[in-house]
């Protein structure tokens, strides 16, 4: 389904094309081509609508977003999370837009759900380790680590539940429902097509609403065409070095040509030193 931008029958057909070829069976929801403004999938009632009968379905194992783009905050307070918490636990999987949907259902209904590649983009179907990944977190056997090509900006150790996303979406969602609930907690970061002034104006923002003090750690993904890429670093470093907890860069996770799957809500170790996120194993959603 389409909590956000529109999709087109081409994303369509490739991310049925990539689930079937894993034995699943593909429902689409029935106004997935619906568009509202140019940038909507349809209304914000249709995009309720389609990811609620979705939800609530028992036939539906995981609900997976075809794409993000923007939309996602216009239906998150509108989530009946008591009638999606008798549908049972299922997977959630998406990323980008998609960030402010795991901040509202996961964390309502206390579900790990899948920071993922959408199924119609191009590194699942180009990368292998990309759609290994997420078969693994759909299928099993779930990671037990994810390796950090660094650079490293704060040395240390830290423990907790994973959180977080897309930096400009969490940004945003300050001051609302589904804003990022840090802590104790390892907080993941990534953005695409921000320039560096507007990484740090994010960053400033989590900062003076005191969410990146109260992580016990940050994990930095991809900051993909978001710049000169030392101009990036030099943001990130200036932003998070005085946190007073671990910070590591290089998970590649977010927009990137490789996009491993992360599952928000599982704990999680951040060591610096070993260059490593340690997963130890944690409830999956469903068989």
């Amino acid at each position: 389904m389409a909590p956000a931008g529109p999709v087109d029958d081409r994303e369509t057909a490739a991310a049925r094309a990539l689930l079937e070829s894993w034995g699943l069976v593909p429902r689409v929801t029935p106004r997935l081509s619906a568009s509202h403004r140019g940038y909507l999938a349809g209304s914000d009632e249709t995009r309720l609508a389609d990811f609620t009968e979705a939800w609530l379905d028992p036939a539906v194992r995981a609900v997976l977003c075809v794409r993000g783009g923007y939309g996602t905050q216009r239906v998150a307070d509108r989530l009946d999370h008591r009638r999606l918490a008798a549908a049972g636990p299922k997977f959630l999987v998406g990323s980008s837009d998609i960030t402010c949907l795991h901040q509202a259902l996961g964390e309502a209904l206390g579900l790990v759900t899948l920071h993922a590649p959408m199924p119609s983009c191009r590194p699942v179907h180009d990368d292998e380790a990309t759609a290994g990944s997420l078969h693994a977190a759909l299928f099993g056997p779930s990671p037990r680590s994810f390796a950090l090509d660094g650079p490293v900006l704060v040395p240390g150790r830290a423990e907790g539940v994973l959180t977080g996303g897309n930096l400009t979406v969490l940004a945003s969602s300050l001051g609302t429902a589904t804003a990022p609930a840090a802590e104790g907690r390892l907080l993941l970061l990534e953005d695409v097509g921000e320039q560096p002034y507007r990484l740090d104006r994010s960053l400033t923002q989590l900062r003076r609403a005191g969410v990146l003090r109260r992580a016990a750690g940050v994990v930095l993904g991809d900051f993909t065409d978001c710049g000169p890429p030392d101009e990036v670093d030099a943001v990130l470093r200036e932003r998070l070095s005085d946190l007073g907890v671990p910070v590591a860069a290089g998970l590649p996770a977010g927009h990137g040509p490789r996009q491993l799957t992360v599952p928000l809500g599982a704990r999680a170790a951040l060591d610096t030193a070993l260059l490593r996120v340690t997963l130890p194993p944690y409830e999956r959603n469903t068989a």
